[in-house]
């Protein structure tokens, strides 16, 4: 049976993932191809030292990318390093030698991906990208072609799996947002440095991707709105249960008058959604179709999901190498992605869920209540759990909907008042789930 054979570059959670699939799984991968995918060259730092699945003992192993790339009998190169210094090197390596590609990198495809592609084409090679945003849950390939026929409206997602593990472990227990990251860390969910999850980071580049699939838009990530969850406390989500919400991290997409607007952000989601009932380290997205209505897709977003998505996309891609088709679908979804500019964020009108620290004295409420009516903005409810300490008074006030940019200018004066202890915690409280 003729063979398409495979080189895998980095053998870190996700590489290692792949090759236990592609050695244990082969018989299974063989009988839906018709032919089998054998893994050729595998690079990785401790190459030499790494302990291979059984089936794969004989594999050519180097610790340099660039003898993988260059190896004569690898058709497809599997990119698994991440980051976009060395990923980048190796993706120009292997389209050089004229091998195809397959990704989980979703920092490097977001940064420059359509450019990527572009060259790929031209090259003759293919590129594929399904493991770079929510592993286990097939969303390129929905968006892509599932319901490619369709008019996608908005997209709401939960894209990483370490900020919702965190924030619905929070809501569960009462827990202080740095006890439940440190259990994240041990359990493998959070890097020692996890700027990235909690910040916002990752989300972002995965909505960039996934905007540019459903709107064919190219998004630089810079344009997206970011937000993380560092400020959210134990205290924020029982008030966000008296108000029937949950708190999670949304990443947002969704088409208005004047352009697209997206954003990652910690923000207040009805109780009653199907978003605020995904807990632990899942992903979920939400897509409004203009003909199709909703369609929602769930799953876990890292570990053998993700390397279940790299081993299908190298399916695919060896499909294409064994019959020569010239025609590819654009892992981007459309043949030329638009480069409008997304609408600013500041422009959208939601109600919003407003936290306050401070210390107690008299006419606090009026104070506060003045600068909102000074920005045009009505107050809803105001909310105080009973406290003891007096010198540090959490509550909260909600306001009807308006627009990001009056809340910004109405926190940035409160933050002024000498009785503030830190400035309020603006979250949006998104009704359109």
């Amino acid at each position: 049976m003729e063979e398409v054979k495979v080189g895998i570059v980095g053998l870190g959670n996700v590489g290692s993932s792949t090759l236990g699939i592609l050695a244990h799984n082969a018989d299974q991968i063989a009988l839906k191809l018709g032919f089998r995918l054998r893994v050729t060259a595998v690079c990785s730092r401790s190459a030499h030292a790494k302990k291979l699945p059984a089936p794969l003992d004989g594999v050519f192993r180097t610790t340099d990318w660039r003898e993988v790339v260059s190896h004569p009998e690898v058709q497809i190169v599997a990119e698994l390093v991440g980051g976009t210094s060395v990923a980048a090197q190796i993706f120009e390596g292997a389209i050089q030698h004229g091998k195809s590609l397959v990704t989980a990198n979703k920092e490097l495809m977001a940064a420059c991906g359509p450019e990527l592609w572009d060259r790929a084409i031209r090259a003759g090679v293919n590129l594929a990208m399904e493991a770079s945003v929510c592993g286990g849950i097939p969303i390129h390939a929905v968006l892509r072609e599932g319901i490619s026929g369709d008019n996608v409206e908005a997209l709401y997602g939960i894209l990483n799996g370490t900020c919702n593990y965190i924030l619905t472990e929070m809501e569960k227990r009462d827990e202080a947002l740095d006890t439940v990251l440190a259990e994240a860390q041990s359990l493998g969910y959070a890097e020692a440095d996890p700027s990235a999850d909690i910040d916002g980071f990752d989300a972002r580049s995965k909505l960039v991707l996934l905007a540019a699939l459903a709107f064919g838009e190219k998004i630089t990530p810079s344009d997206i709105f970011m937000e993380g969850i560092r400020r959210i406390m134990p205290l924020d989500f029982r008030y966000a249960r008296q108000l029937k919400h949950a708190i999670r991290l949304v990443c947002g997409a969704r088409k208005t008058g004047g352009g697209l607007i997206l954003f990652v952000r910690p923000a207040l989601i009805p109780s009653s959604t199907i978003l605020a009932g995904v807990q632990g380290p899942y992903n979920a997205v939400w897509v409004k179709g203009r003909y199709g209505e909703d369609t929602f897709y769930y799953g876990w977003g890292a570990g053998h999901p993700t390397g279940v998505a790299v081993v299908s996309d190298l399916m695919r891609v060896a499909r294409e190498i064994r019959s020569g088709s010239p025609e590819r679908v654009s892992p981007f979804a459309h043949e030329r992605l638009g480069e409008n500019r997304p609408v600013p964020v500041t422009l959208q009108k939601r109600a919003y869920y407003l936290r306050f620290r401070v210390s107690d004295r008299p006419g606090i409420i009026a104070r506060l209540a003045g600068i909102l009516a000074s920005k045009n903005i009505s107050l809803e409810a105001v909310l105080q759990e009973p406290c003891e300490t007096k010198h540090d008074l959490p509550f909260v006030i909600t306001v009807e909907p308006t627009s990001e940019q009056s809340i910004r200018e109405a926190a940035a004066e409160m933050a002024r008042l000498d009785f503030m202890l830190e400035a309020p915690l603006a979250l949006p409280m998104e009704t359109a789930l």
